[in-house]
């Protein structure tokens, strides 16, 4: 652990949300003493005059803006011009009042979503521009991508710091687990636990099963974002993520298995799959600022189930 984050004021955006619970923690465990959380009810980060009374009451030294408008293929179908106007809007702006506020540095987070459709598997941060991103969530990728285009040009301009990086899905615990809005994992937990209660005996899943995933660990995602903020400060886009990737057929049967599911799992093939293959090349965030996912696949969904079943009764 070093000083860095001590003194400097730290602003998250989506710091109340699912990643910036782990973002925030890793940075009081970091000694961090400034933390401001924008909270939605008191500043929309879509409308500019919010973003600017945010940045004069909050006055920070770095951002990091994990804050998004996301969910799974259903929620990207249903609202491609939303997920598109806020989350352009909202990162486009924030970066610019921080040029002109001149504070000290920029974290951008994107979306592995950002890819090409078939991009070559593990996917490069120089493959980023060589196709059209998966059909079903492009608008999403694309408004975050254009995030990459303005800190580049913003550090070729103006020498603002503000970096670029690409997580992988996410799961762990205290995900969404919304059936309307929700990603995979969770989703497949939730169906799993639910029918176990139920008594049902299968569960009906989208697509054919065959496409493959990569997931990282919440937890790691956070600490990879802070080693970032610490000790990276290029130009190129960096990938978060473990090297590792699974099909959603093989993930449904090992959710199935760690939550005790016996009945059958029913595939609707007339649903889209989504990307065919998702897995990242991860060498960059190990050389860059010496990241390496640590927690197991395995390990890391059994505590997402455990708190899944703790706390599903909550209101």
């Amino acid at each position: 652990m070093t000083s860095f984050f001590e003194d400097r004021r730290v602003v998250v955006t989506g710091g109340a949300g699912f990643l910036g619970g782990y973002v925030t923690e890793g940075l009081r465990k970091r000694g961090c003493k400034h933390i401001a959380v924008p909270k939605i009810e008191d500043y929309d980060l879509v409308n500019l005059d919010d973003i600017a009374r945010m940045y004069d009451d909050m006055k920070p030294d770095i951002v990091i803006h994990l804050a998004a408008v996301v969910g799974g293929i259903g929620a990207n179908r249903k609202h491609p011009g939303e997920f598109f106007y806020k989350n352009l809007m909202m990162g486009v702006q924030l970066i610019e009042q921080g040029r002109v506020r001149n504070i000290e540095k920029f974290v951008a987070i994107g979306t592995v979503c950002a890819y090409p459709k078939h991009a070559p598997v593990p996917f490069k941060e120089e493959d980023i521009w060589n196709g059209y991103p998966e059909e079903t969530n492009a608008p999403y990728g694309l408004a975050k991508k254009m995030l990459l285009v303005q800190s580049q040009a913003y550090r070729q301009e103006y020498g603002f710091d503000s970096i670029f990086l690409l997580p992988v899905n996410l799961y762990g615990p205290g995900d969404n687990f919304d059936p309307a809005s929700s990603h995979v994992i969770p989703a497949l937990i939730k169906k799993c636990v639910d029918a176990i209660d139920n008594g049902a005996d299968h569960i009906d899943c989208w697509g054919t099963g065959n496409v493959s995933r990569e997931f990282v660990y919440a937890a790691d995602a956070a600490e990879a974002i802070l080693l970032a903020t610490e000790h990276y400060n290029g130009p190129e886009p960096v990938n978060i993520g473990t090297g590792f990737e699974i099909t959603i057929k093989d993930l449904a049967e090992k959710i199935a298995k760690h939550t005790g599911f016996r009945g059958e799992i029913r595939w609707d093939g007339s649903q889209p799959d989504g990307q065919p293959r998702r897995r990242l090349d991860v060498s960059r965030a190990k050389e860059c600022f010496g990241f390496e996912a640590g927690t197991s696949f395995d390990e890391g969904l059994q505590a997402t189930i455990e708190w899944y079943k703790a706390n599903r009764h909550r209101p």
